[in-house]
């Protein structure tokens, strides 16, 4: 991402953005709410589109207008908050449907790709099931592997613990340390401070929608350069969040 921006209206929430993400990186995004960690992602899914600046994936410049964002999509996966998981459908049917109704993809090639990614997320014994009988924790995994089962670049995860019961966060957070150690790509905005500092292998911090820094996690968290991000891990410590 080279010198993004996106205003709602009057109000700008990226500004001269700017951000590089190395092929299996696990960047982590940390600010206070309105910094922009959120918009930022979904400028990268192309769910919004930028007024200016340019984003680049493995070289292609995906503002481009000509580009044709649902071929971009299909190289990155993305989870929210929420899960979004349709409630009528099993959560086999949950993971195959973009690959067999978007991609194209035929249905025995997907339900075996589905099978093997909920597999990777400790749910395979869950395929038949609706959501609603899954717990959060494990509808959260079934949005992440979801989001994974078209093998893409990169992996943006929008505060994906942030609507989960704190005893639902650490299974999750387990899940997204072995994506990292296995080398996935990720793009995370997150309040989890302990899984910034332990996992990630840098951590920007926003401020009034820019990278103001970008450092190791031992760095940012041990001796942050900037007056800002002092005062923001400061109170962060003080709530006993890290």
């Amino acid at each position: 991402m080279t010198g993004v921006r996106k205003a709602f209206g009057d109000n700008v929430v990226l500004d001269d953005f700017g951000l590089d993400v190395e092929r299996g990186q696990c960047v982590v995004l940390i600010g206070p709410s309105g910094c922009g960690k959120s918009t930022a992602l979904r400028c990268v899914n192309l769910l919004e589109r930028v007024d200016d600046g340019v984003i680049t994936l493995g070289g292609e410049d995906i503002t481009d207008p000509r580009v044709d964002a649902d071929r971009v999509r299909a190289r990155m996966g993305i989870v929210f908050q929420s899960y979004n998981l349709f409630p009528h459908l099993s959560v086999l049917d949950n993971v195959t449907l973009a690959p067999i109704r978007v991609h194209r993809v035929p249905r025995a090639e997907a339900r075996e790709r589905g099978m093997a990614m909920l597999e990777r997320v400790g749910l395979a014994d869950k395929a038949r099931a609706r959501p609603d009988a899954l717990s959060g924790g494990q509808q959260q995994r079934v949005a992440i592997a979801r989001a994974m089962v078209n093998d893409p670049q990169v992996l943006l995860l929008d505060e994906v613990t942030s609507a989960l019961d704190p005893e639902l966060v650490g299974e999750v957070l387990s899940l997204l340390t072995r994506l990292r150690d296995d080398g996935m790509t990720m793009v995370l905005a997150t309040h989890e401070m302990g899984f910034a500092r332990d996992v990630a292998d840098r951590v920007c911090f926003l401020h009034e929608g820019r990278v103001l820094e970008d450092a190791a996690p031992a760095d940012l968290f041990g001796s942050p350069r900037e007056e800002r991000t002092q005062q923001f891990l400061r109170r962060v410590r003080e709530a006993g969040r890290i």
